[in-house]
């Protein structure tokens, strides 16, 4: 009876030894391939950076982190399949991604059904919202909502005496979800729309709809976009001669921005993360040295040539982050997992220091945003 005792503690041990040394799976998936590649390509690298960070300190609780990577391809249908692998064949412990809205819609119930803890990169509120949207248990955001970037960008225009406003958004999830807090919010800062376009997000050439707004003599026109279609707004308002202020969205604070719209870009203003103008942050301000660390390890890594930092950059490095405190404080178990992260407070990140609730899957408030302008070729804080 005694050796039966033995041997079952040592069984028993020996178990639980190899559970404590195995990895802890996390699912990434990002948009590698598509439109969005150049967001999701740099996002994946900064995801391995934070593993990577992580490991080199000892892991977590003495396990190290495994990064499974998928492409979503700018394809809703795609992610939907690698979620299902993440959950079902892989076992993840949580999942990072993707990188646009309408794919993050895609998967938002699957995570729920799933019970994985899934945090967000994607712009768009929709997949933290409930009602009509569906359940958002599971579901956690790293990026600002879209509703903080228009109260930080109303807050601005309210200050500089701007009561007129033209909006121009894209026919896309996250063009629309823009525009409808856009619309939504202006009455509550004394802002009244004047004149309202859409495009698509693939289109060339904006001057049939940059004329309308012209003709409706705009205070300032509103752009809410990513990726070129931004930077074409800038071009076509500039061969269309019109003076009135120009402020994008806070998804293209990049220098991929100014590359593209040239001097079309010159005294844009638009909501940026802290990110983006970090030397000119108070050493007071409690995301400096973060930022700067960041930004130190980015440069480090030889990624800045290739992919500059920009306003997206941190997204996936504060959602690893956040996710690898709670398994710290919670182990791996999915509800003590999903109930640590909702519970995340005065996290501070590269993007802003986040206050996790169960009403807020984001934590982020308009002061982690600051408007910057592009001047002479690069963003400082505008005035």
């Amino acid at each position: 009876m005694k050796r039966i005792l033995i041997l079952t503690t040592m069984l028993l041990s020996m178990t639980l030894s190899a559970h404590a040394s195995e990895n802890i799976k996390i699912g990434a998936f990002f948009d590698l391939s598509g439109n969005a590649a150049f967001i999701g390509t740099p996002t994946k690298l900064v995801a391995e950076m934070a593993v990577e960070q992580i490991n080199n300190q000892g892991g977590i609780n003495g396990r190290k982190l495994e990064l499974i990577v998928g492409d979503t391809e700018a394809n809703p249908a795609k992610a939907v399949n690698l979620a299902k692998k993440f959950i079902y064949k892989d076992e993840v412990t949580a999942i990072i991604g993707p990188t646009k809205t309408d794919t993050g819609m895609a998967v938002k119930m699957l995570a729920n059904k799933g019970k994985t803890p899934i945090f967000m990169t994607v712009g768009g509120d929709p997949v933290i919202m409930g009602g009509k949207f569906g359940p958002f248990d599971w579901v956690f955001k790293s990026p600002q909502r879209s509703s903080i970037a228009v109260a930080r960008l109303f807050q601005y225009l309210q200050e500089h005496k701007i009561n007129t406003i033209a909006l121009l958004a894209a026919a896309d999830g996250f063009g629309k979800d823009g525009a409808k807090w856009i619309t939504k919010m202006a009455p509550e800062y004394g802002i009244e729309i004047v004149a309202q376009e859409s495009f698509s997000p693939r289109d060339t050439d904006m001057t049939t709809q940059l004329t309308k707004v012209k003709n409706a003599s705009p205070e300032a026109i509103v752009a809410w976009t990513i990726g070129p279609a931004g930077a074409i707004v800038a071009k076509n308002k500039a061969q269309l001669g019109i003076e009135t202020p120009l402020f994008q969205c806070h998804g293209l604070p990049d220098p991929k921005y100014i590359e593209l719209a040239g001097s079309a870009s010159e005294g844009n203003r638009m909501p940026s993360t802290k990110l983006m103008v970090a030397n000119e942050l108070p050493d007071s301000d409690p995301q400096k040295e973060v930022i700067q660390e960041f930004i130190r390890l980015y440069k480090e890594k030889g990624y800045e040539e290739q992919f500059p930092i920009n306003t997206h950059s941190g997204y996936a490095w504060d959602a690893i982050m956040i996710v690898a405190k709670a398994i710290e404080k919670s182990g791996t178990e999915a509800e003590p997992l999903r109930e640590a992260i909702e519970n995340t407070r005065n996290h501070i990140g590269v993007s802003g220091v986040y206050n996790i609730t169960p009403e807020d899957h984001n934590g982020l408030d308009t002061d982690s945003m600051v408007i910057v302008e592009v001047q002479d070729g690069t963003f400082r804080l505008a005035d």
